[in-house]
């Protein structure tokens, strides 16, 4: 029996890729370790979206190299497995930058990953897949346990090539699951207990497909998901504004109760000319004007987006766009980070690049409105009663935390509540990043 540690970076995508591969390696006698040394296949699925994650990855590795060693001196062996976007991007490479890896396999072969590990056994030579297979590796839907909330992949790979993205380089072009597959995995995983379903794409906004003739854009998706008896609620993300209209997310949430009132909406920035040279292909009046039709398809809807600082060029003009369009929309939560060169993208040889210490102070500024926005639309709801799942045990041994409708963190007493119950609950107080509730 194999013994297996997995350590996941980066988006929701790479944690579901993560839960595949661990089924896969569950399936072919092995079981999960949660303390590295006890591992005898270590596994880092990555992410490349930004310099500083991919060299976490490498610093992260450099200490297995001795770890190898001294279990080698044992008489043991571990194998050590790049998989992900890092390993997408930098192939070959990887063994050049860390030769003690054994495996590097890319984002879109992961489900050749049992096979890689029996030619490495049976030839001893280092083993490497980066070929973007689409749907093979979802041909095969082997799911262990899951909690109560789980990840459904139904859409990979981008086609809008924004000028600071790595991912349709490490994830391809747009594809989208069938959606009979989908559908498929959807009852698996409800009938082994889940009651809230994400749906997961890099641009899941643009997913198409068909049954019988007929086009499936993501609402009818999850229209048709909606009818699962079991599931309770269903989330998607990552959305691009310009395929809002398109996937008929306006009429999902005018109409289907189980789709939780919450979309993420990354803008990157408020600046028209930062997002011209970001290659977004909106502007900040296209996005401001899709946020007030989504309030008008229902009254509650909370928003949270994702911003870049620094972008090259980035004036202090810019920059205070953005920062106006934050306090235009009144995000309930948000993600922004300074902006980082990737090689091969053609943000990165632009000349005029912003100084380090721009960068730091923009982001600063940025994240305490955006920290104080976090703040106030949690304090918004204290006193008011909604419907939380619950997810997994407080701090504390009589606490469980269960999830909004808007994503946020609700702390509640246990009771005789179990974790994949829905109970009602009514906000008492509020914090930064959770909420503390009773029971109704």
């Amino acid at each position: 029996m194999r013994r297996v540690f997995i350590k996941t970076y980066g988006c929701q995508m790479n944690f579901y890729d993560s839960s595949r591969m661990s089924d896969m390696l569950l399936a072919k006698n092995s079981v999960l370790v949660d303390d590295i040394t006890d591992a005898d296949i270590v596994l880092y699925n990555t992410c490349h979206i930004r310099e500083k994650a991919a060299e976490k990855v490498y610093s992260e590795l450099s200490k297995i190299k001795q770890l190898k060693k001294d279990r080698r001196r044992a008489g043991g062996n571990l194998t050590l497995i790049l998989a992900g976007c890092t390993a997408q991007a930098e192939g070959e490479q990887v063994f050049e930058r860390a030769p003690y890896v054994d495996i590097v396999v890319g984002p879109q072969s992961y489900h050749t990953l049992p096979k890689l590990l029996e030619d490495l056994e049976k030839f001893g030579s280092r083993q490497i897949n980066l070929n973007f297979e689409e749907n093979k590796k979802f041909d095969d839907i082997e799911r262990s346990e899951q909690g109560p909330s789980v990840f459904l992949s139904v859409q990979e790979g981008c086609d809008k090539f924004c000028h600071f993205c790595v991912v349709p380089y490490t994830r391809g072009a747009e594809f989208s699951r069938p959606a009979n597959e989908v559908y498929r995995e959807a009852l698996l995983l409800i009938s082994s207990g889940a009651k809230e379903l994400t749906l997961l794409g890099q641009n899941v906004s643009a997913y198409h497909s068909q049954i019988d003739n007929v086009e499936y854009n993501l609402g009818k998706l999850v229209e048709m998901l909606a009818g699962i008896n079991g599931l309770e609620r269903i989330r998607y993300v990552t959305s691009h504004p310009i395929d809002m209209h398109e996937s008929g997310m306006l009429h999902a949430h005018k109409n289907i109760d189980k789709l939780m009132p919450f979309l993420h909406l990354p803008i990157q920035s408020g600046s028209n000319r930062i997002l011209k040279k970001m290659n977004r292909k909106h502007s900040r009046e296209f996005y401001l004007s899709l946020i007030e039709e989504f309030r008008a398809a229902r009254s509650d809807m909370a928003f949270s987006s994702d911003f870049i600082v620094g972008y090259p060029e980035e004036s202090n003009e810019d920059f205070m766009d953005t920062v106006n369009i934050v306090n235009e929309v009144k995000y309930s939560q948000c993600y922004s980070f300074k902006y980082s060169q990737r090689p091969g993208t053609p943000a990165a040889s632009i000349k005029e690049q912003v100084s380090e210490d721009v960068k730091a102070a923009r982001l600063s500024c940025l994240q305490d409105v955006l920290l104080n926005q976090q703040l106030e639309f949690n304090q918004s709801v204290i006193g008011k009663s909604f419907q939380i799942l619950l997810q997994k045990v407080g701090k504390y041994e009589d606490q469980l935390v269960g999830k909004s409708p808007y994503m946020q963190s609700v702390v509640v007493n246990k009771g005789n509540s179990k974790i994949g119950d829905i109970i009602t609950v009514k906000v008492v107080s509020a914090h930064q990043n959770s909420l503390y509730a009773t029971r109704v």
